[in-house]
């Protein structure tokens, strides 16, 4: 049994893994906690709400909710969503993964606009265990992205692409190990 997991669920099949797998293939996952990786992503695309992402995620480490927050935050903290961002901070994934004995294939793209490759170095850095695996023009959904990052953008939608074949080749090689 292999677990895939992929960005938020890298973590959840770290999580599973630990209940008993063969191997596990992390694509795009964070090494850090999920409030570090929203603050450098808002940070990188919006940082004038840097300081209020920041404000809000302190006041959710003491386990409350709040309503004051910009409403250009709202996916990211409308009042339902609170409780279940508290529970995902309470992970850090690098540590969770480091508890893991087996085989492990840690997977990030060098065009990935929401989790970077350093973040796939912070999971390889803790385990013994894990192979990293670095593709370049790969992006967060998996397709090779020839251009900009106007392309990369548009591609989240773009159903007709085809997922990266390195991808598919490298996942292949590590399970039939």
């Amino acid at each position: 049994v292999y677990i895939i997991g992929h960005s938020q669920g890298s973590l959840v099949g770290i999580i599973a893994a630990k209940q008993g797998a063969d191997g596990l293939i992390s694509l795009a996952g964070a090494g850090k906690p999920i409030d570090e990786v929203i603050t450098e992503q808002i940070t990188n695309t919006a940082p004038m709400f840097t300081e209020d992402t920041k404000r809000v995620f302190s006041v959710m480490k003491e386990g409350k909710t709040t309503v004051d927050f910009p409403q250009a935050l709202t996916s990211i903290f409308n009042l339902e969503v609170q409780p279940f961002m508290m529970s995902w901070m309470a992970y850090i994934p690098k540590e969770e993964i480091s508890s893991l004995k087996i085989p492990i294939l840690i997977i990030n793209g060098t065009k990935d606009l929401q989790v970077p490759v350093e973040e796939a170095k912070l999971l390889k850095g803790v385990s013994k265990n894990a192979e990293l695996k670095i593709i370049e023009k790969m992006n967060h959904v998996l397709f090779t992205i020839e251009g900009d990052d106007l392309e990369n953008s548009k591609s989240y939608n773009e159903s007709f692409r085809k997922i990266s074949e390195e991808l598919i080749t490298s996942i292949t090689s590590f399970i039939k190990k």
